[in-house]
């Protein structure tokens, strides 16, 4: 078997069409994308929370409406009413037991009846473990004015199957990093409204592999890899009301971003009539992450103690596709994740002048569509469940610490996609699984008034 004429490059490299399947395939199947370090994604999607240890240990319930430089990420205006400069540096561990089991999974060989991919039908600890860091520092001008600098990881995401899993040829490795660095500023307009608007660099990184299944049965997998990386660019914009000195409402916007990531993809051991299709070529694709908008308040209930609410909606239908350019070919590969809200409520509780306590739960929906979900995102709705403490110290430092639960809900695998697309060797492979697991986030801080 072999492809017509009309399907051959003259240099005996692939054609468009089959070239153009080498990126789209690995961005189309369920890409996940984010974070600075090599980090699962713990909160819904590929978006990380963690940029606070003050925020993780009330469930981000207040943040937007807080201030100082650890809010910084939810509000600009959280800096206007600094009096001295600031500056935290944080990190969460995040450590997720997640489990991904086949049910049912099949391929279809030209020619062939369909058959189950085979392979290891269970895969855990699928997402691994590691550190989100969050740092930032604001300087005061003035009684009115203040400007920030922050650097965090908002979007990540890392995970790895075996070489032998029944997710392979969706999914093998799926790396992405992110680093987002701000420059903001913020006023107090008058003396109970505060504004602030800050301007996002965002570079982003990505490593993604998965199998490619050879037209013999019991040949082995070829391998194909992605990596790219970019700079692009956003903005993000809030505002803080304070009709008394024990309530504070507030509204903030984060702009999507466009990335554009440039790079490389490979593939390497494919047999027979597909042996001249092996490659190493350049390309770029395109995504949007999504913008967000959020609303919060924080009351004064007591001397002692403050309640929070905050609301997020996060625009994922801007992840609508991945538009993949190659070797003169353009494909467009919908994502189709769906806009999601999350809703927080907790609480801050002044234990004695340099202790406090605080709680709070999230309830955080997947953008993850149940008709075409993947196992490079095997994502879920999720409760999370945060308790934290604030220890100041002499000399204007406080010590702030976390740890976080997150209930999974059981989801389900249900992926359809075609390898070798276009051409006459064109192999159906659906995948169907479930999803299942929970997670631990173990933070600490250090905010410093200097």
């Amino acid at each position: 078997m072999d492809y017509p004429e009309t399907t051959r490059r003259a240099d005996g490299q692939r054609s468009k069409a089959w070239v153009t399947v080498g990126w789209a395939a690995l961005f189309g199947a369920g890409l996940g994308l984010g974070g600075l370090t090599a980090t699962p994604a713990s909160a819904a999607g590929f978006y990380i929370q963690e940029q606070s240890a003050r925020g993780a240990g009330r469930a981000y319930s207040g943040e937007t409406a807080d201030t100082g430089v650890e809010s910084i990420w939810w509000n600009p205006a959280a800096i206007a009413q600094l009096r001295t400069p600031q500056a935290y540096v944080g990190g969460q561990a995040i450590l997720v037991d997640a489990r991904v089991d086949d049910a049912g999974s099949t391929l279809q060989r030209p020619g062939q009846s369909p058959a189950s991919v085979g392979g290891q039908p269970r895969q855990s600890k699928t997402l691994q473990p590691g550190v989100a860091p969050s740092a930032g520092v604001a300087y005061p001008l003035g009684d009115r004015f203040a400007i920030g600098f922050s650097v965090t990881a908002p979007f990540n995401f890392t995970n790895k199957y075996g070489g032998a899993s029944w997710t392979r040829y969706d999914a093998l490795k799926s790396r992405v990093t992110d680093a987002n660095v701000e420059v903001l500023g913020a006023a107090r307009v008058s003396d109970h409204l505060d504004l602030g608007l800050g301007l996002d660099a965002q570079y982003a990184s990505a490593t993604l592999t998965q199998a490619l299944p050879n037209l013999l049965p019991l040949a082995p997998d070829a391998l194909q890899r992605l990596s790219g990386h970019g700079w692009d660019y956003g903005w993000d914009a809030g505002a803080q009301y304070h009709p008394s000195d024990r309530l504070t409402l507030a509204a903030s916007y984060r702009s999507k971003i466009g990335h554009t990531l440039r790079g490389d993809v490979s593939v390497a051991g494919l047999l027979g009539p597909l042996a001249g299709s092996d490659l190493a070529a350049a390309g770029a694709a395109t995504f949007n992450t999504p913008a967000m908008a959020t609303l919060g308040a924080r009351w004064k209930a007591t001397d002692r103690l403050w309640l929070n609410a905050q609301v997020q909606r996060v625009d994922w239908s801007q992840f609508r596709a991945i538009t993949v350019k190659l070797a003169g070919a353009t494909q467009v590969t919908p994502q189709d994740y769906r806009s999601t809200t999350t809703v927080a409520l907790g609480a801050d509780y002044a234990l004695a002048p340099d202790w406090t306590l605080r709680g709070g739960v999230q309830r955080d929906p997947t953008p993850t569509p149940d008709a075409s979900r993947s196992t490079r995102v095997p994502d879920g709705d999720r409760w999370l469940f945060g308790l934290g403490a604030s220890h100041t110290l002499s000399g204007g430092a406080t010590v702030e610490i976390n740890a976080d639960y997150i209930a999974f809900a059981k989801s389900r695998v249900n992926r359809n996609d075609v390898a070798f697309a276009g051409t006459p060797v064109a192999t159906p492979v659906s995948l169907r699984g479930t999803v299942s697991g929970d997670a631990f986030v173990l933070g600490a801080g250090l905010n410093w008034r200097f």
